[in-house]
């Protein structure tokens, strides 16, 4: 028994005579905005127009234009708008000039035309595709509609795959491909894709850092922009005339919040990297954006002028990185806030306030101790003017070791026997070059030895395996020696202990920028007794070594390296 098409149950004389009142739907988007004119929203109305007149059976009621929208889905505003006079009765018929106008999401385009308009008694035209379910009810049931909305689907899906691919390709190029620049920055005038410094705003990001790197809170800094009237980033952008909004933000607040000020500090891009797809569409379908994994962001060095130092961005990083707590009496970090680790459970250490009659003082102990009492950890107690006052004079002993490490480097580099180290030291590369050279030729003599039967299988495997292992251990040793050559040739004058410590001579008061840059962390033991891990701990351990292997390179050169330390 044939199918009976479920438009042909309306199908009857009297609706053929009806005056359908029409809504007119037509869609640009932007990915057919380098077609030919005959998709243009003019082109699609005078179409429409064209068809309704020469049949006297429809009457125009309404336009509904989704300009700029993507077919991919049916959240658009006139849809939206058509689908609510077609409730509300207003409208009986839509009309467009062709299936890819109406949609490309061949899943949501078949439940409108195959359940929705159907239930809802509503007519539908396709004018280019030739369908029409009240006058050719067939048409909407021809295998033709499906197969044409999986084309205009794939072809959307094709686009976005090209789309996608040419924006990596230019991000990967370092080029800026969005339609806002960051906070600080402007598009250049000449080339949208190159960014440059907007003063005013740059001036903002580098008092968030200045304020943040001297002890300031985030919470701290985003109250002071706030009681300055300094107007948060979406604002400004809004002030600058710029038709901008974060989604995050309520709309028109010209307030900072605690995240803004948290992403500043965070985005390398104000060092002059360019990072870009850090967030992407969940599918060209799904027009819902995502975090990418930091993996997978394309960063691109060295593409504008920052607006920041890579020592402030590094340093703001480290803090963020700390457990740091913000001290309530003053509103900023205390000195060694992220600092002070037990050595033992290697919790941080909490800091307290002691209120005597005529004195105040403070003391830092073990966090675990303070929350789980004896028995979890013992009290690593210590003063905080104890603790900084040894912490300053052991940092002055490393920078009296640098200044003396200067020194010596430089006694080293003038000494008359270097060129003869480094001639001692080729010399011993020649010497295991020459060993290689005779186990390679044995290694060559063995198997006709062993296929002329001279030496057994047995004896051939072992000597082969002998000479192979001495081979390897003569081009470690090559390697090893080149490595001495290298540094003993270039020195230490740019270790990294070296010249970070010799900076700070006369050193007579500790700060958080002078902690940030020179220490890692900071142990207290029980009894008081403090362990300083340097930031630059593996510099200054090569420094050592490069001492050590000059006094064996350098017989007429020495130095007591105990005593530097001790």
């Amino acid at each position: 028994m044939a199918r009976i098409s479920k438009y042909q149950i309306i199908d009857t004389a009297s609706q053929r005579s009806t005056l359908w009142n029409a809504g007119l739907y037509v869609r640009l988007s932007r990915e057919d905005g380098d077609k030919l004119e005959s998709e243009s929203i003019s082109s699609q109305k005078s179409i429409l127009k064209d068809y309704v007149l020469a049949h006297s059976d429809l009457n125009i009621k309404d336009f509904y234009v989704d300009d700029g929208w993507s077919g991919t889905d049916f959240d658009r505003p006139d849809f939206q708008r058509m689908m609510d006079d077609i409730r509300n009765r207003r409208i009986n018929c839509v009309i467009v000039k062709d299936l890819s106008r109406f949609g490309r999401n061949y899943v949501e385009a078949g439940k409108y035309l195959e359940v929705v308009f159907p239930m809802l008694k509503i007519r539908f035209i396709a004018v280019n595709d030739n369908i029409d379910s009240i006058d050719n009810p067939t048409s909407m049931n021809n295998v033709i509609v499906p197969f044409k909305n999986i084309m205009n689907d794939e072809y959307c899906r094709d686009i976005s795959t090209k789309v996608k691919t040419a924006l990596d390709i230019r991000r990967k190029q370092g080029k800026f491909i969005g339609s806002f620049a960051l906070y600080g920055y402007k598009k250049d005038e000449s080339d949208h894709h190159k960014l440059v410094i907007d003063e005013e705003a740059a001036e903002i990001v580098r008092l968030i850092y200045k304020k943040f790197l001297s002890g300031d809170s985030i919470i701290g800094i985003s109250r002071y922009l706030n009681e300055n009237g300094i107007l948060c980033p979406s604002a400004y952008k809004r002030r600058k005339g710029l038709n901008y909004h974060h989604t995050s933000a309520a709309y028109k607040s010209i307030l900072w919040c605690d995240s803004s000020v948290r992403r500043i500090l965070t985005n390398e891009m104000y060092i002059g990297n360019m990072v870009q797809k850090k967030n992407e569409m969940i599918s060209y379908k799904v027009h819902i954006s995502q975090g990418v994994p930091r993996n997978k962001w394309i960063v691109v060095e060295g593409t504008h002028e920052g607006i920041v130092s890579k020592d402030d961005f590094e340093k703001a990083k480290t803090i963020l990185s700390r457990d740091t707590r913000v001290s309530p009496s003053i509103g900023k970090l205390s000195l060694f806030a992220g600092f002070l680790r037990c050595p033992d459970c290697g919790r941080a250490m909490q800091k307290r306030t002691v209120s005597q009659p005529y004195k105040e003082y403070q003391y830092y102990a073990c966090g675990t101790y303070r929350k789980m009492h004896s028995g979890a950890c013992t009290k690593h107690m210590i003063r905080s003017d104890v603790l900084e006052n040894s912490v300053l004079n052991t940092l002055n002993e490393y920078i009296r070791i640098a200044s003396d490490f200067s020194n010596l480097i430089e006694r080293i580099d003038s000494c008359n026997d270097t060129d003869k180290a480094t001639i001692r030291l080729r010399n011993q590369i020649k010497a295991k070059e020459n060993e290689i050279a005779d186990a390679k030729k044995i290694l060559i003599d063995l198997y006709p030895d062993f296929k002329s039967g001279l030496i057994s299988k047995e004896q051939y495997l072992a000597l082969k395996d002998r000479y192979e292992n001495n081979i390897s251990k003569a081009q470690n040793v090559i390697e090893e020696v080149k490595k001495q050559i290298e540094e003993f040739e270039q020195g230490i004058i740019n270790n990294e202990f070296v010249t970070t410590f010799i900076k700070y001579r006369f050193l007579d008061k500790l700060s958080r920028d002078v902690l940030l840059e020179l220490v890692d962390v900071i142990y207290v033991h029980e009894g008081g007794k403090i362990e300083l891990r340097l930031k630059s701990q593996d510099a200054f351990q090569n420094a050592m070594d490069y001492l050590e292997q000059s006094k064996i390179l350098l017989p007429n050169f020495s130095v007591n390296l105990q005593q530097m330390i001790d």
